[in-house]
């Protein structure tokens, strides 16, 4: 992304989400567990008429004794009815199914959900099955549509309890519908953190610390918050230096100390690369389409063999960055497709010759956008483009709403066989600017409806961007990188490499606070 970009969405009040606390539940009793069958039943509720309490083949649990809040209601997600939550006043609820004769092994609860926010908590369970329990929180839907969570469990002793719990507030209601329980296991095998400005911030003086106050190795801490893959962005011959190749080893060495994979975005430019710019390097300007395509070649081979030469290999690779409308323009761009389809195969060629097992991604913005991704890979693909991965950036305050990214990457993955990945996604955690340049996303009205700009706001909002993603059928959704969660205030690590007073406007989303502690966001990247 180019971190001077501005959008003002104009949306109303956030309501606020929270996944806080979880619900004390009563032990199944022992005529329900003997009634219990091996698979769901009633699992899309059609067996009921509205305003059905406790569903045919459900049972209900409150501790406070408002079992009337969890009913059938008109309008399913594929059927008639769905199972809602709700109550004109404060309700706890759980609405739950007891599976026995499972054979041991691994399953995976798939739903359908809508949810308002503002609950404490709400949340679908696997509990009582021999394992820890499992919980996927939902997310908040304000544009209506419906979102498919999955979660998976162990099974140890051939039952499982499947729940559907809130812990609201009055007025706070969910939807759920179509759930299946079957074989089978999810996961996410990238979460990843763009540390691209992280060494310049540490040698201009800035320090990182845990959650609990000690200062350590930002590259550490994050490992040890659960992140698998380091993101690192290289430019050409940058004004300032960092982000070029010498740069580059050196951090990707910490990165793989770590145990940590690393993912290396190249821009084949001096400067950011996105969809409003793909600029040339100044030593390649005036150069022919034919010596670009060995420019693009000769640059990502050498800085690919020198990472495998020190023992640093790069297990993913983008071809480009954020490339909707091509790159090195105007010769790659996007009205020449036959052009910029050789300028990327030049770079695939390139990382293929210095490792075969390295992935290759192709990277666009814009993640929500499903004819833009269609037009643009139908094209790749038709000019012969070869890669692995589909990388997409997804920012909610300018890319849409989580239904219409899930959208996007379930077509995508179908259309093209490929895996799916979130490359950059971040959310603020407060508005206010901590160097006085003008943050990015700084106006409550920008912000995405039932996400506060607070710790609590930028959790959900990873949380739930990789429950998404998780959910992608057929295992295809490989995760989520968070975008430079170390960029905090430091004095001269401004966006412009040419401008040492150019300021940073990106502060407010790292995964470090303004008294650079760890956040609690960062405790996602530990998602299995």
């Amino acid at each position: 992304m180019h971190p001077t970009t501005r959008s003002r969405v104009r949306v109303r009040a956030a309501a606020v989400a929270a996944a806080l606390g979880a619900l004390l539940l009563a032990p199944l009793p022992a005529a329900q567990r003997a009634e219990a069958a091996a698979t769901l039943t009633n699992a899309g509720f059609e067996s009921d008429a509205a305003g059905t309490a406790t569903p045919a083949g459900w049972s209900t649990y409150s501790a406070a004794g408002r079992n009337a809040a969890s009913f059938t209601e008109a309008g399913g997600h594929a059927g008639g009815y769905r199972l809602s939550h709700w109550s004109a006043s404060a309700y706890k609820v759980e609405t739950y199914q007891y599976l026995s004769g499972l054979a041991n092994g691994t399953y995976t609860l798939s739903a359908w959900v809508r949810s308002g926010g503002g609950q404490n908590a709400a949340y679908l369970a696997l509990r009582n099955c021999g394992s820890a329990e499992q919980r996927t929180d939902l997310p908040v839907t304000s544009n209506g549509a419906w979102i498919r969570l999955v979660t998976s469990v162990t099974v140890t002793g051939g039952a499982c309890t499947v729940s559907v719990n809130s812990d609201a507030n009055a007025g706070n209601w969910l939807n759920v519908d179509d759930l299946t329980f079957t074989s089978g296991s999810t996961g996410l095998t990238v979460k990843g953190v763009d540390i691209s400005s992280l060494r310049k911030s540490e040698d201009l003086g800035g320090t990182y610390r845990t959650s609990a106050g000690a200062t350590g190795d930002p590259v550490a801490i994050l490992k040890n918050a659960g992140a698998t893959y380091g993101r690192l962005k290289v430019w050409v011959n940058p004004a300032d230096g960092y982000n070029d190749k010498a740069r580059v080893l050196a951090t990707a060495q910490r990165v793989k100390s770590q145990g940590m994979k690393l993912l290396v975005d190249f821009h084949y430019s001096d400067i950011w690369a996105d969809p409003g710019a793909q600029t040339k390097p100044a030593a390649w300007q005036g150069h022919s389409y034919s010596q670009l395509r060995t420019d693009v070649y000769n640059h990502t081979y050498d800085v690919l063999n020198a990472l495998k030469a020190q023992g640093t290999t790069a297990d993913m690779v983008q071809i480009g960055n954020e490339i909707n409308t091509g790159m090195l323009w105007p010769e790659g761009s996007t009205s020449n497709w036959s052009q910029l389809a050789g300028l990327l195969n030049s770079g695939v060629s390139a990382a293929r010759t210095v490792s075969s097992s390295t992935q290759i991604a192709l990277h666009l913005a814009h993640g929500g956008d499903n004819a833009l991704y269609r037009t643009w890979f139908d094209n790749a693909t038709a000019q012969g483009v070869s890669y692995d991965v589909i990388a997409l950036s997804f920012y909610g305050y300018w890319h849409g709403a989580l239904s219409a990214l899930q959208t996007n990457l379930d077509d995508i993955s179908a259309r093209y066989g490929k895996k799916v990945m979130v490359a950059e996604t971040a959310y603020p955690f407060r508005l206010d600017s901590e160097d006085g340049h003008e943050n990015i996303i700084d106006l409550s009205s920008e912000l995405v409806t039932g996400y506060p700009a607070s710790p609590a706001g930028q959790s959900a909002w990873l949380r739930d961007v990789m429950n998404v993603v998780e959910a992608v059928p057929n295992g295809r959704g490989l995760g989520v990188v968070y975008w430079e969660p170390t960029w905090t205030a430091v004095t001269g690590n401004g966006w412009d490499p040419a401008d040492p007073a150019s300021g940073n406007g990106w502060e407010n989303q790292a995964l470090f606070d303004y008294d650079s502690k760890l956040l609690p966001a960062a405790n996602w990247l530990a998602h299995r």
